[in-house]
């Protein structure tokens, strides 16, 4: 599956709720928003799944290989949230602000201060 944007994307924010953690299995996910036509999705033999929450959100993930990709959300009308970890380039901002930050996992705080091991890939 592929996507191309229309850059520059509106935002770029790090979402600790408990529904972001569950679905990507970490501490927090890092968003970047567009409108949602600056976002072109290519999804060869309809592989782009949907599952939609009661609240009408919905979390957009490759049928393949499981990888939770997208959010859309009539919270956000008219956005399409990509994870910012399927970008290969440099976008032209960094994230700005952590959303939801009252659930976050207090145990993910100070990774960036923890010894850094090797490289063995």
């Amino acid at each position: 599956m592929r996507f191309s944007v229309a850059l520059p994307a509106q935002w770029v924010a790090h979402c600790h709720c408990t529904r972001c953690q569950r679905a990507h299995g970490a501490p927090f996910v890092t968003w970047v928003g567009f409108l949602a036509p600056a976002v072109e999705i290519t999804s060869p033999e309809d592989t782009l799944r949907w599952y939609e929450t009661a609240e009408g959100a919905g979390r957009g993930f490759c049928g393949c290989c499981g990888s939770p990709m997208f959010f859309r959300s009539p919270r956000y009308p008219g956005e399409l949230h990509i994870a910012r970890a399927l970008f290969h380039t440099e976008l032209e901002q960094l994230p700005t602000s952590n959303v939801f930050f009252g659930s976050h996992a207090p145990w993910a705080l100070d990774a960036h201060r923890l010894p850094v091991e090797p490289e063995t890939r």
